[in-house]
């Protein structure tokens, strides 16, 4: 089979990230049932789904890629191409009803990050991206703004409670930042890529979390990497921002672990 270009990538990604997200709407809002898994944090029978979905269409046109799913691990397969997927991010938003969930799906061409899908089900958004085709939301395309000044930034979280418990980082940016917001897990990602905000801040990161962020944030000018600031989706960390703020972030995260 001869390699695929980057555009065809995206185009499967993008069919099985809405497809996925748009069955994940049966349970929606629909008192579905929770496990708790061993690592304990939740999984309902819409992640289960979703995934299976994914892999189905994935499987079928590139039945020799490999795929990382985060519910049913990994598939070994031609190394050049993972196929990384978190069926449902922000599951505890899904099972609570709050629209802020999305279907993420990342692919890994010879170790790089280069093709990123992001479907949010219950807002339909669909944000896509791969290495030199730019970023689009809903066909349009993305960019992250120009805002330059910390005092007009707007800051994301997914868990403020947690960070604070890790560092005093959170503190020290939200005390100087315009305003301050809960718009977590991947949503608040595509914020950042879509310019309605600048930082987005995850202490704890799992390769299916952010597989397709890299891309995404790159091509929309952006900046994701971890609180070291490194490039990567295999950190212990991240944060996103634009490109105007990610060094004065980054400054502010190495000083405070440092503490």
């Amino acid at each position: 089979m001869p390699d695929p270009v980057l555009k065809e990538l995206l185009n499967v990604a993008a069919e099985a990230a809405f497809t996925a997200g748009r069955r994940t709407l049966a349970w929606y809002n629909a008192n579905v049932a929770v496990d708790t898994k061993l690592d304990n944090t939740p999984v309902t029978c819409a992640d289960r789904d979703a995934e299976a979905t994914i892999r189905e269409i994935v499987s079928r046109i590139y039945p020799d890629h490999s795929i990382l799913g985060e519910e049913t691990g990994e598939s070994k397969g031609n190394p050049d191409y993972k196929w990384i997927i978190d069926p449902i991010d922000g599951t505890k938003s899904f099972i609570h009803g709050v629209p802020l969930y999305g279907v993420l799906i990342g692919v890994e061409v010879r170790g790089r990050p280069s093709v990123g899908a992001v479907y949010l089900p219950a807002t339909d958004e669909l944000i896509l991206a791969a290495d030199g085709l730019g970023c689009t939301w809903n066909g349009r395309r993305a960019r992250c703004s120009s805002i330059s000044d910390l005092k007009d930034a707007t800051l994301l979280v997914t868990s403020a409670s947690t960070l604070m418990k890790r560092s005093d980082a959170y503190e020290t940016l939200a005390s100087q930042v315009k305003l301050t917001r809960g718009w977590g897990d991947c949503y608040g990602y595509m914020m950042v890529a879509t310019g309605r905000a600048e930082i987005m801040l995850d202490y704890a990161i799992n390769p299916w979390d952010c597989a397709p962020l890299v891309p995404i944030l790159r091509e929309s000018g952006g900046r994701f990497s971890t609180w070291s600031g490194e490039e990567t989706i295999y950190g212990k960390d991240a944060f996103a921002t634009n490109a105007a703020l990610h060094e004065r972030v980054l400054g502010i995260l190495k000083a405070e672990q440092r503490r």
